[in-house]
């Protein structure tokens, strides 16, 4: 699909998935976002400190969460079709070191709107078995 062209409304099916991927955050995956957004908080970078305030190590910041599932939706969606997108965190996302945390990403169709030819899209933001994004959920704008 290309940037300038939303997804085509009919056709469309509550249900239907509509894109899948999976994400890999390493701790240089991290420390770039740390560098590009300007959170530098230690909880994302440092393991003793992230412990003493209850976690399980160092976690991938919130925000990176978000936006790269934002990135699934508007991939398939083209360029400017996504016109809301919300979530809610619900589990932090343990980034080992070394190694890596792998998160799921599942985008459905969950409600069609005839009248404004949009479709509501529903994620599925998973570290393993654990739900990390909750109500996540975009509005596109569809043709």
């Amino acid at each position: 699909m290309t940037e300038s062209t939303s997804p085509a409304f009919e056709g469309l099916e509550v249900g239907q998935t509509v894109a899948e991927r999976a994400l890999t955050f390493t701790r240089d995956t991290l420390v770039r976002y740390a560098g590009a957004s300007g959170d530098f908080n230690p909880i994302h970078y440092n393991d003793v400190i992230a412990e003493e305030v209850g976690l399980p190590g160092v976690i991938a910041h919130g925000m990176l969460t978000m936006g790269s599932a934002a990135s699934v939706v508007e991939e398939w969606a083209g360029a400017g079709n996504v016109s809301d997108f919300q979530v809610r965190f619900t589990r932090p996302i343990p980034v080992p070191n070394p190694g890596e945390a792998v998160v799921t990403v599942t985008a459905r169709i969950g409600a069609l709107d005839d009248d404004r030819r949009t479709a509501r899209v529903d994620l599925t933001v998973q570290h393993g078995d654990t739900k990390v994004l909750g109500r996540a959920q975009a509005i596109v704008d569809c043709d």
